[in-house]
């Protein structure tokens, strides 16, 4: 119902603004007011951005589209590169929750060796951020000259990121205490050393199907516990969307590549800039802008089934 009362009062706004605007026109022509052009046209290109974006929510259409996401990055071989690499992306996806207007915030997060992050769980809490985020899912490549080799050689690193629609309680999702193993112990900081006298990080076992959950950002073990078993939710729910979608290839008789297959995207920082998708074949120069969180466009090509170019 709060769902479906948002939808129809940010319509009857807009349409209360198209209303103004009109009147305004209006008035303008009959006064032959040209002061008021500037202020008419603001208004009407932010109706237009705001009508764009509403029509391309009507994209979502997949069941769990309108939920909060669950998004893991996890570093691929390489170390101190690849760890790194994970760390850039998970800013990338704080930074595009926060330009989007949605809740971010890091749930969980494994330290790298020297720098960066082995593996980070983060959510994106609000309205439709499934719906956008799942064009995410895949291994991203990144080129660059490190800057952590003393030679200045040029790196080729992957990250794996995952991408889950938040449980939300489904009463076909229902988890057994019996099936679950629960380890407490001390939260780790850098360099794996213990941070707290007492046992409040959380490992949660789903034995059935041996995914492991851990969380230790929180400061009490029953708040770290509630966030391992919502992280737990969340990778049961894409098991059984990933079984269905298998079950679907299968029957259809498409290919299903694997999880490490071939990257989604490519971010090349040397020789040259430039981020491509490549399942849509969008590309863009303007790596400093994506690495900080816009990936509106992206999203957007992936999403419609679009294909060109971005602008440089």
């Amino acid at each position: 119902m709060a769902n479906l009362k948002e939808s129809v009062d940010t319509w009857r706004g807009l349409e209360r603004r198209a209303r103004d605007a009109a009147e305004l026109i209006d008035l303008a022509v009959q006064e032959e007011d040209a002061s008021l052009g500037a202020s008419i046209q603001s208004d009407v290109a932010s109706l237009e951005a705001e009508l764009r974006r509403l029509e391309f929510q009507l994209q979502f259409s997949g069941p769990y589209d309108e939920r909060t996401a669950i998004l893991a990055v996890h570093a691929g071989a390489g170390g101190t590169e690849s760890q790194d690499w994970a760390e850039m992306l998970m800013r990338m996806y704080l930074r595009w929750g926060e330009r989007s207007g949605y809740k971010a915030q890091v749930i969980d997060i494994a330290a790298g060796d020297e720098a960066g992050v082995k593996s980070a769980t983060i959510e994106i809490a609000g309205r439709w951020a499934y719906g956008y985020l799942k064009a995410e899912r895949g291994v991203h490549r990144l080129v660059r000259i490190s800057p952590f080799d003393a030679s200045h050689a040029r790196h080729t690193s992957f990250v794996l990121v995952e991408v889950m629609p938040e449980s939300e309680g489904d009463v076909e999702l229902q988890i057994n205490p019996d099936d679950l193993k629960i380890d407490v112990f001390r939260a780790g900081g850098h360099g794996g050393q213990n941070v707290q006298k007492t046992s409040t990080a959380v490992r949660i076992t789903h034995l059935p199907t041996g995914l492991v959950v851990v969380c230790q950002n929180e400061r009490s073990q029953l708040q770290n516990k509630e966030l391992a078993m919502k992280v737990l939710h969340a990778r049961l729910m894409n098991l059984q969307i990933k079984r269905q979608q298998e079950e679907q290839a299968r029957i259809k008789g498409e290919h299903i590549p694997a999880e490490w297959g071939n990257q989604i995207r490519s971010y090349v920082l040397h020789p040259y800039k430039m981020v491509k998708d490549h399942r849509t074949g969008y590309e863009t120069s303007d790596t400093g802008a994506v690495l900080d969180g816009e990936l509106g466009p992206l999203l957007e090509a992936y999403l419609l089934g679009t294909v060109g170019k971005g602008e440089g």
